[in-house]
């Protein structure tokens, strides 16, 4: 498909001149989707890439991009790396000193950002930033803010660049062109910034080879098992390595993406846009699996049996598939009633036309894959890093295995290390820490790249991700524990949000519980308590914990009695980004720890 060496640029070509009248890019204004054509997306990028050439960038040039997720985003990225220049990701959840590092660190020259409060975050810093050129905005920033900047930097709004663009591209028509033409594969295409739960974050370098390779292997497994016909709703954070992989997949498949308005919006976008397809993390399977059973819970005894009833022939459905066996025709017949009945419902919030679903970022729990399953919503579970561009295996279209994050894809190896440790050789892989030379060599020894997660392969040659090697707990009894593990049958619970658990060094294992207010208001009632009490209030009632401890003895009952929590402390305050959870929605294990260090040892006492 593509002609030359292995770059964006050639790529992004090769789509255009196969699909050029074909819907590409979308978004939503006013409950309805617009889009544009593959070949409106290339002139979208001609101007833009045109516009960057006019305002100074330069090969080899860095341009950080500091924004919530839209088409905007997309659109700068790919007109940087169409135009040999390197796009650096930073999270818009980032505060000022963070960004003040990534930017700083990378040497980048260029600053995108969202709007008036991106902007106030930096302006206490970017008087230090000396390799500063120039300042983009996507909204329109306010005077007040622009007069504090302006005649110190180069300003353009995207508005401006546009402008700008078309009216240079009537005189250099054949700009993008010469630089796709010109564009090496060993050029730097991205750096993205671990979102790290520990220390400073660490700048992976990207080639463009390694970028097309990544996108190569995933067309090579998928082998037209995504068509240009399929929709996907895009609405991941685009400084995340997932989100960022998500965006480029138009390139590959030739389908149309569609921005999200917003991830609030998301409930609402997905009955706007009716996907085919989905890529997400975790969180957003957990959320929706806890809402459906919150909302179980709050129905009427006949709801309550008929639910109940359905889910248990599904399960036998499914567990005769999973053996090869066939269903009888009794058992298709209750379990086409129990999809009309039940299931169908819930397919149906997701637009009614979902194919896949992909998930990826951290463990998903099994008993939320095979529940969903159950209303014909089937997951990808794939594994992958910021340092492997995302996907580096992916569980195949045609059987798909709960409790694995599937297969290797296109040329991915892995072996393991002698405690287990993963370790991946693939095209698809970052070249170096950035300006981390020792980091590098801890990483990459002869070409294998040492993941820190602890797996192993099943019969069938699904890999299974055990837990991160820095995360195993080695109890005082010697017993080593895989925390991951039992975190993730907590958060099937339907009031566990999210758990900690806690015992390196210890007799026993305990658990930090974090809860949500909306996952108890059917039954604050019961609870004693007001619509409008705290989490504090929740936290701390009896109630409440005798709930939580109940659920927490289901998930002891399944367990050896070395890997059982014995006691459990409910948190006060809901994890978030702006506390406990890394911007790619990962517990940051030390800070809450940390946090919490005076409870965890009430709990020892």
């Amino acid at each position: 498909m593509i002609q030359g060496p292995r770059t964006i640029g050639r790529l992004f070509k090769a789509r255009i001149e196969k699909n050029p009248t074909r819907s590409a890019i979308g978004w939503i204004e006013n409950n309805e989707v617009k889009n544009i054509n593959y070949t409106e997306y290339k002139n979208t990028i001609e101007v833009l890439a045109t516009a960057f050439h006019k305002i100074g960038l330069n090969v080899g040039d860095k341009v950080a991009i500091l924004a919530q997720t839209c088409k905007e985003w997309h659109f700068l990225d790919m007109a940087t790396l169409c135009s040999r220049g390197c796009v650096v990701p930073i999270y818009p959840s980032y505060l000022g000193k963070d960004i003040d590092y990534i930017f700083k660190h990378s040497d980048s020259s260029i600053l995108i950002v969202e709007n008036d409060k991106q902007m106030e975050k930096i302006l206490p810093f970017i008087s230090s930033w000396s390799n500063l050129r120039v300042i983009i905005s996507l909204s329109e920033l306010s005077e007040e803010i622009l007069k504090k900047f302006r005649n110190v930097h180069s300003y353009y709004s995207y508005k401006e660049l546009v402008r700008l663009g078309s009216e240079d591209l009537k005189l250099n028509p054949d700009l993008m062109e010469n630089y796709i033409q010109n564009q090496l594969p060993e050029e730097f295409a991205s750096i993205i910034y671990t979102s790290g739960t520990t220390g400073e974050p660490k700048g992976a370098v990207i080639t463009q080879y390694a970028l097309v390779s990544m996108l190569m292997n995933l067309e090579k497994t998928v082998q037209g098992g995504f068509t240009k016909d399929d929709v996907s709703l895009v609405f991941l954070p685009l400084s995340h390595v997932l989100g960022r992989a998500d965006s480029m997949l138009p390139l590959i498949f030739g389908w149309q993406s569609v921005y999200a308005e917003s991830f609030e919006k998301l409930v609402d976008n997905i009955q706007v846009v009716k996907p085919t397809v989905m890529i997400a993390v975790p969180r957003v399977f957990e959320k929706i699996y806890a809402k459906i059973m919150a909302q179980m819970n709050e129905a009427n005894l006949i709801e309550k049996q008929t639910f109940k009833w359905a889910t248990h022939v599904a399960e036998n459905y499914f567990q005769k598939i999973d053996n090869d066996l066939s269903p009888s025709a009794v058992e298709m017949i209750e379990f086409k009633l129990a999809q009309q009945l039940v299931f169908s419902k819930i397919y149906n919030r997701f637009g009614g036309k979902i194919r896949y679903f992909v998930s990826g970022g951290a463990p998903l729990s099994t008993q939320i894959i095979q529940f969903l399953r159950y209303a014909n919503l089937t997951i990808l579970e794939g594994y992958g890093l910021t340092e492997t561009i995302a996907p580096c295996c992916l569980n195949p279209l045609s059987k798909q295995v709960a409790g694995t994050v599937g297969r290797p894809i296109g040329d991915v190896q892995f072996s393991f290390g002698n405690d287990g440790e993963i370790l991946i050789k693939s095209e698809a892989l970052f070249k170096e820490y950035y300006k981390d030379p020792s980091a590098t060599q801890e990483a990459i020894k002869d070409g294998w790249f040492y993941t820190g997660d602890i797996g192993e392969f099943t019969a069938e040659g699904y890999l299974k991700i055990t837990d991160r090697k820095k995360d195993l707990i080695k109890t005082s009894g010697g017993k080593f524990v895989a925390p991951q593990k039992i975190e993730n049958i907590a958060k099937a619970q339907p009031h566990i949000s999210h758990i900690v658990v806690i015992g390196d060094q210890r007799k026993f294992l305990t658990a930090l519980i974090g809860i949500e207010k909306e996952r108890f208001l059917g039954i604050l009632d019961d609870l004693g308590l007001p619509r409008d009490c705290s989490l504090e209030e929740l936290a701390e009632n009896d109630k409440v914990r005798e709930i939580i401890e109940k659920e927490i003895d289901l998930i002891n009952q399944d367990l050896p009695q070395y890997e059982t929590i014995k006691k459990f402390k409910i948190l006060p305050e809901e994890f978030s980004v702006e506390n406990f959870l890394t911007p790619s929605l990962k517990v940051k294990r030390k800070l809450i720890t940390a946090r919490y260090s005076v409870i965890i040892e009430a709990m020892y006492q």
